[in-house]
């Protein structure tokens, strides 16, 4: 299991819109990221600067990163585009963080 963490930028005025679109996942997103050996998934919001914090565990990477080709994964990125930063095929705009310390 690999723990991931990332680091995106929503625009102003944005967070409650994104809240509830997370709090209104679509199904075949919850689907999708299972598939895909996505676990554990969290993502924080600091009010202040507009930094939404991810953290999901993953069962191999490189599985994951395909999660990137599905249709639903676009449709997704696709209807978040309004509100965050974004790459020119709609993917967020992400840093990886890397993991100084960890207890269980």
């Amino acid at each position: 299991m690999k723990r991931k963490s990332f680091k995106m930028k929503l625009y102003d005025g944005m967070a409650k819109e994104y809240e509830k679109r997370h709090n209104e996942l679509w199904p075949e997103m919850k689907e999708m990221i299972h598939d895909f050996g996505g676990s554990n998934y969290s993502i924080f919001l600091d009010e202040k600067t507009n930094i939404l914090y991810g953290y999901i565990e993953l069962r191999d990477e490189e599985l994951w990163a395909k999660s990137a080709d599905t249709e639903i994964c676009k449709k997704w990125w696709e209807y978040m585009a309004d509100i965050m930063e974004t790459n020119p095929d709609n993917s967020p705009v992400s840093e990886d963080l890397d993991l100084v310390f960890h207890l269980d």
